[in-house]
């Protein structure tokens, strides 16, 4: 037995001692995965290959570790435009890169703000007398709107274009809730404050569709100018008018109409494509997969021209000019980055104090979000004013309701044509549920000291009184509202009022109301805001006030998207339509979301999410959970 004991326990120190070298090497293998980062050495002669393999945003979302190791699906890439406009610059001036390469093939689209300034940044691309060769499979509006301003366009010849327009569906659940007997009690200042009316109505109220076809009307008319400044040879009208006779035309072959139509150049698959490319940007020495040609993919390239702090910020001689972002719905906690958590935003502002900036330029691409996240917001860009120093806001697709609460701000604002601002506007919805109960017996009752006890009671209903305090506060919330806009504009309360109500307004329209006050994008608004602070050209820089994004994060979205049990997205017309038709159930669980998951009184515009950006691939808004992993994942933030 003493043998046989120790022989035992010199097996269990065996296996300890194992066991203690795999942890450890595999610590050592995680801490090299997550210090790993694109070699800006790898950088090489030939063209810069832009596979935009997702979304186009203002700031990349944060991946929540549980929600992404136990999902069926990989997280969606996401692009940040202006690392996107950096890269296109920068590969301007460098003898290195010959061409740029821009695959759409499984493009998920960006707001048309910032598809415009990624087009601009691809025409001064093609003015050094470079070229930009375009290929997809199928070209929607947004891909469409960049390969505008390619040099030559590439269409497979399974593929084709179909261009749609904005506007579309909303759901309405007033006969839903009618049956069920759920009541939802709305609290809300604004004629057009349509956000609410999917709890309220059947259909679209007469004020919302006047200020729905009067703002997509005018975005239609803005994408259409664009494109045809882009490429004047494009028939828009014959490929969104008359689509049976545009069709029929080709034999029904969508490759063939898009060329027909003037929307393409070539039809050749991604083989023939990269063939070309090839041509001009020379052959692959090391890669002899057909099609391959010498290329700087956008992450090695990225990393070779910005510094390694996690926030792009460009390096430079003189002072700092501060850019802080808003992009997403504004919460109160510290949600984010993607979404505008006011705790956080308003903690990178406060940290900035001490950083002794020249002016701060605060880049809004919000539909707004709760009032109190929104007022925090403003307040800590105040603290910023009271420095002395000029306060610039830009906005990007959209900068509405709380979006347009902090812009008030600002000093100046920016915006663009295109871009969706106003819905000046407040609400809340609570729905409460007695005769629901009631059908199957279950009543409430019980005593109350004040009409203000046990409420808001959901299963019991809401008192008169109850009714009346919520409304009151929301209708004081609007005034507050309108006394911001009021003196950051120099309009009389009235004034402000007529072209409030919740009613959502372009860029152009904006202008002149008087809601904005010029045309330009984020480089603009920085150069006014140099001048602002007196400081000349080459003597300041932009410091972008951002968290350094976790390198558990990175790692996470390479694991999971390189994992080979993840379905590849549909490149066809089918698989286009069928994706967006899909994405209406998940549209369904985000408004039943917000109904149920209310956060306070609310300046948000929902009209606007649906307008200017793509679908999100989850189908719930910003700071919402569907799930018990998703719910598990926030409690370990």
């Amino acid at each position: 037995m003493s043998f046989a004991g120790k022989v035992w326990r010199l097996l269990v120190g065996i296996k300890d001692g194992l066991s203690l070298v795999f942890l450890l090497l595999f610590f050592w293998a995680v801490y090299m995965v997550l210090s790993a980062r694109p070699n800006p050495a790898a950088v090489r002669s030939g063209a810069l290959l832009l596979e935009l393999d997702g979304q186009v945003v203002e700031e990349p979302s944060r991946i929540h570790p549980l929600d992404a190791v136990l999902s069926s699906a990989a997280p969606t890439h996401q692009f940040a435009a202006r690392d996107l406009i950096h890269s296109i610059d920068e590969a301007a001036r460098d003898d290195r890169i010959k061409a740029i390469a821009l695959d759409l093939s499984t493009f998920l689209g960006g707001g048309f703000v910032q598809m415009e300034e990624i087009g601009a940044a691809l025409d001064r691309f093609r003015r050094t007398g470079k070229p930009v060769l375009t290929y997809a499979v199928a070209y929607t509006d947004d891909s469409m709107l960049l390969a505008a301003h390619s040099s030559e366009v590439w269409v497979d010849p399974m593929g084709g274009a179909a261009l749609s327009g904005p506007g579309g569906s909303n759901l309405y659940y007033a006969g839903l809730f009618d049956k069920l007997k759920v009541k939802a009690h709305v609290f809300r200042v604004g004629t057009y404050k349509s956000a609410v009316e999917p709890y309220m109505l059947s259909g679209m109220s007469p004020a919302a569709r006047e200020n729905a076809e009067a703002l997509y009307g005018s975005l239609w008319q803005e994408w259409q100018a664009n494109v045809k400044q882009a490429r004047p040879k494009a028939n828009i009208a014959l490929a969104t008018q008359q689509i049976g006779e545009w069709i029929a035309g080709s034999q029904g072959d969508l490759a063939k109409a898009s060329l027909q139509a003037g929307l393409a150049d070539t039809i050749g698959d991604k083989v023939a494509w990269g063939k070309h490319v090839a041509e001009i940007a020379g052959k692959d020495k090391w890669d002899d997969t057909p099609g391959a040609f010498a290329s700087t993919d956008y992450e090695t390239w990225l990393a070779a021209i910005s510094p390694d702090d996690g926030t792009r910020s460009l390096s430079g001689k003189g002072k700092p000019i501060g850019v802080i972002t808003i992009a997403g719905e504004i919460s109160d906690g510290n949600a984010g980055p993607g979404e505008a958590g006011a705790e956080r935003i308003s903690k990178l502002l406060d940290d900035a104090l001490d950083d002794d900036l020249a002016a701060l330029v605060v880049r809004v691409d919000s539909p707004g979000g709760t009032v109190t996240g929104s007022e925090a917001i403003r307040r800590a860009i105040l603290r910023q004013k009271s420095r002395g120093i000029p306060i610039v806001v830009s906005m990007g697709n959209v900068a509405a309701s709380g979006g347009y609460w902090v812009s008030t701000a600002g000093d100046r604002i920016f915006a663009e044509p295109e871009t969706i601002t106003g819905s000046i506007g407040i609400f809340g919805v609570i729905p409460t549920f007695e005769d629901a109960l009631a059908q199957y017996g279950v009543t409430s009752d019980g005593v109350r000291t004040t009409p203000l006890s046990g409420q808001p009671d959901l299963l019991g209903g809401l008192t008169p009184e109850t009714e009346t305090l919520l409304q009151s506060s929301v209708d004081f919330g609007y005034q507050r509202f309108l006394g911001l806009v009021s003196r950051a504009r120099k309009m009389p309360v009235e004034r402000v009022d007529s072209i409030g109500q919740g009613r959502v307004w372009d860029g152009g329209s904006a202008r002149q109301i008087g809601l904005v006050d010029q045309f330009g994008d984020l480089q603009d608004a920085l150069d006014y805001a140099a001048a602002q602070a007196n400081l000349k050209k080459g003597r300041w820089y932009p410091k972008y006030l951002a968290d350094k994004p976790s390198t558990w994060d990175s790692t996470l979205a390479t694991l999971l998207g390189d994992d080979e049990n993840t379905a590849p997205a549909a490149r066809d017309m089918i698989g286009y339509f069928a994706g967006r038709q899909a994405a209406l159930g998940n549209r369904l669980l985000a408004d039943l979301d917000r109904l149920t998951g209310v956060r306070g009184m609310e300046a948000l515009c929902l009209e606007c999410e649906a307008s200017t950006a793509p679908e999100r691939p989850t189908g719930k808004p910003p700071g919402t959970s569907f799930s018990l992993v998703a719910m598990l994942a926030r409690l370990l933030d």
